[in-house]
């Protein structure tokens, strides 16, 4: 995976017990050791409130306890590559780190607010390497289908295979709770996305919409509604006409 994208992400499994497992796992499988990250230690040990249960703990002496917080500071390390890289601080007052594998691999906690926060402070390290980081030169076009999904993903899977070559993803998003779902093209070439949009609406038997939440009323009904529309624009003018 880390080979095929430029920007993977993981999320938890960066504890102190068993069960936390990430850093191990990613060493592994990059075939690198688990080394004591200092800026880390020294971070947490700073940042870290002492917890009423454990009054009596030092960092400065060997205990279970501490052995399981180093945990969270042996990460994978490269000495191939720049050290300063491979573990990012997004936040000051977060002794959390970002520790990065192969170059593009970024290790998160799982942790929702954590998580979040981390990942929007990567902002500052992500956008010097995107080459349109608005998104200004990249279209999507949006569908809504009265279909459930199953209903759709034959169609989807051949329609993705047909675009691909050409830098179209085809997404499929569910919404809970609402009568129709939303399908979307996503690609650099908004005339060939627009030459799709007659073959898909007919695909997922669905409308193309500006937003999902357009979507809620009745293709059949919505493409009846325009209809008349139509109609009664053009007898408007006829009616105008001199």
């Amino acid at each position: 995976m880390s080979d095929r994208y430029d920007f993977v992400v993981t999320s938890g499994g960066i504890g102190p017990t068993h069960d936390d497992i990430t850093y191990q796992s990613i060493a592994k499988a990059f075939n690198l050791p688990l080394k004591l990250h200092q800026e880390t230690f020294d971070k947490m040990k700073l940042m870290s409130k002492v917890h009423p249960n454990q009054p009596k703990f030092d960092w400065d002496v060997d205990s279970p306890a501490r052995r399981a917080k180093l945990r969270m500071a042996e990460l994978p390390i490269d000495e191939s590559r720049d050290l300063k890289k491979q573990a990012l601080f997004p936040h000051d007052d977060l002794w959390v780190p970002v520790s990065v594998v192969n170059g593009n691999i970024h290790i998160l906690p799982g942790i929702p607010r954590l998580f979040q926060r981390l990942l929007e402070g990567l902002k500052p390290h992500i956008l010097p390497r995107l080459s349109d980081p608005e998104g200004k030169g990249t279209h999507r076009v949006l569908f809504s289908t009265p279909l459930p999904e199953s209903g759709v993903a034959d169609y989807l899977t051949t329609l993705a295979a047909k675009v691909g070559p050409k830098g179209v993803k085809v997404g499929s998003y569910p919404r809970w709770g609402k009568k129709n779902n939303t399908v979307t093209l996503v690609g650099r070439d908004l005339d060939y996305l627009e030459s799709l949009v007659d073959e898909v609406q007919a695909g997922i038997q669905g409308l193309r919409v500006d937003a999902e939440s357009d979507g809620e009323e009745d293709p059949k009904q919505i493409k009846k509604q325009a209809t008349e529309d139509a109609d009664k624009d053009t007898a408007e003018q006829v009616v105008e006409k001199p």
